[in-house]
C-alpha cells in the first residue's frame, strides 16, 4: 500500500513538473528534428514524386501542429523582448544553391543571420560564418525581426511561409516577411494578403542573373514592395546585390521576374537550335559568334553566360533545366490567367520537357545546346580557346 502510495506521488510530481513547463511556456516536449524525405530530385531543391517537409512529423506521419504552436503569450513574448540575443536578427530560409551564397554575403558584411534549411551542409558552411542554425521554421520566425526565403517552387513556398506551423503562424506582428523565390503571381498575392491579416509585412524580391552572381554578391533584385519596406529590407539586397529595381508595390517584382524569365529561357532554347544548326553546316563557332555578336541577333545568354558554361564545356548546374521547364510553366500559366497568348513560351518549354525526358534536367540550362546537338547528331559546340 504504501508502495502505491509512493509510485502515485511520484507519477503527480511529473504531471506537476509538465504543466509548470507549460505555464512558463513550453510545450513540456524535447524538440523534433525536421525530416527529410528523400526526394529522388537531382537538382538543387529539386521536387521529386516524395516532397521533402519542412516541418516535425509525429510517428503516424502526420504533421505535429501542437508542436509548432504558439506558447502562452505574455511570458513568451516578455522572454522575446528581453532577450538582447535575438535582437536585430534576420532569418534565412533556403540555403539551396542561389540562397546558400546570398546568405553568406549577409554573414560576411556583418548582418546577424539565424538559417534553416533540409540539409545540414549548407547550414553548417552558414554556422562556420558566423549564423546561428534554427531547429525549425517555427524557432526562426518567432526569433527574427526579419524573416527571407529562398525556396524551389509555389508550393514550398505556400507550406514554409502560410501552412500550419510555417512562419505566418510563429512570427509575432510586425514581422517582415521577403520571399526572394520564383513563384506564381497568386501565390505572391495570397501570401502577402495571409500576411496583411496578421499584422505582419510581406515583400516578394526575386532574383536576377546567376548562382556565380549570388555567390560574389553581385545579384539583381526585382522588388515589390511599399516605399517603407523597401527601406527597410534595402540594406539585406545591397548586401547581395549590386543593382536593386523597385518596381511597385507588393506583386510586382514576382511579376516582373516571370517576364525577365521569359526571354532568358527562351533565349535559351533559341541559341541551342541555331548552334546546333552551325555545327550541322560544319561552320566555325568562334566566326559564327563573331558575326552574331556584331549584329542585333545577339543575346545576353549567348554573350555573356554561354562563353563561361556550355561552351567552356561546363554544364554542372547554376540553374538548371528542370527549373527552367519550371518557371515557363509558371510564365504559361500566368498568362494564360490575364488572357495573353505565349505560344513561344509553350513551345520553349516542351522543347525544355524533351531534354528532360532525355536526362538533361539536373544539367545547366545552357546543356540546352547540348542536348540539341544530341538530338540532331551533331558535335557539341566548344570554343578553341
Amino acid at each position: 500500500m504504501r508502495a502505491r502510495h509512493r509510485a502515485a506521488a511520484a507519477a503527480g510530481g511529473t504531471c506537476a513538473a509538465q504543466r509548470a513547463g507549460q505555464r512558463a511556456g513550453g510545450l513540456g516536449r524535447r524538440a523534433s528534428r525536421p525530416v527529410c524525405q528523400s526526394d529522388g530530385g537531382t537538382g538543387p531543391n529539386s521536387a521529386g514524386a516524395h516532397r521533402a517537409t519542412w516541418f516535425p512529423r509525429s510517428r503516424a506521419g502526420a504533421p505535429c501542429a501542437t508542436r509548432t504552436a504558439q506558447p502562452r503569450r505574455g511570458a513568451s513574448r516578455e522572454r522575446r523582448v528581453s532577450d538582447d540575443s535575438s535582437k536585430g536578427l534576420t532569418g534565412f530560409i533556403g540555403l539551396g544553391r542561389m540562397g546558400r551564397g546570398m546568405a553568406l554575403n549577409l554573414c560576411r558584411k556583418g548582418f546577424r543571420l539565424m538559417v534553416h534549411d533540409l540539409a545540414p551542409g549548407p547550414v553548417q558552411d552558414l554556422v562556420a560564418a558566423g549564423a546561428r542554425a534554427a531547429r525549425d521554421v517555427a524557432e526562426l520566425a518567432r526569433t527574427c525581426d526579419v524573416v527571407i526565403t529562398m525556396l524551389p517552387d509555389s508550393a514550398t513556398v505556400t507550406e514554409v511561409i502560410a501552412g500550419p506551423g510555417g512562419v505566418l503562424a510563429n512570427a509575432r506582428a510586425g514581422t517582415l516577411v521577403m520571399d526572394m523565390s520564383t513563384v506564381a503571381p497568386e501565390v505572391t498575392d495570397s501570401v502577402a494578403a495571409a500576411a496583411a491579416r496578421r499584422e505582419m509585412r510581406f515583400v516578394d524580391a526575386p532574383v536576377g542573373r546567376l548562382a556565380s552572381h549570388a555567390d560574389r554578391g553581385e545579384s539583381l533584385f526585382m522588388v515589390g514592395a511599399s516605399a517603407q519596406d523597401f527601406a527597410t529590407v534595402r540594406p539585406l539586397l545591397e548586401a547581395m546585390g549590386t543593382t536593386l529595381h523597385h518596381c511597385g508595390p507588393t506583386g510586382t517584382g514576382t511579376r516582373t521576374k516571370l517576364v525577365n524569365n521569359y526571354l532568358a529561357i527562351v533565349s535559351c532554347h533559341l541559341n541551342a537550335e541555331a548552334l546546333t544548326l552551325a555545327q550541322k553546316f560544319g561552320l566555325s563557332l568562334e566566326k559564327t559568334l563573331e558575326v552574331i555578336h556584331g549584329t542585333t541577333a545577339t543575346n545576353g545568354q549567348l554573350k555573356i553566360a554561354w562563353p563561361t558554361k556550355v561552351l567552356r564545356g561546363d554544364t554542372e548546374p547554376g540553374f538548371t533545366i528542370d527549373l527552367a521547364h519550371k518557371d515557363l510553366t509558371l510564365i504559361v500559366e500566368a498568362a494564360n490567367a490575364v488572357r495573353t497568348p505565349v505560344p513561344a513560351a509553350a513551345a520553349a518549354r516542351e522543347a525544355y520537357s524533351v531534354a528532360r525526358a532525355r536526362g538533361w534536367g539536373a544539367k545547366d540550362f545552357s546543356a540546352m545546346a547540348d542536348a540539341w546537338c544530341e538530338l540532331a547528331g551533331a558535335t557539341p559546340p566548344r570554343l578553341e580557346s
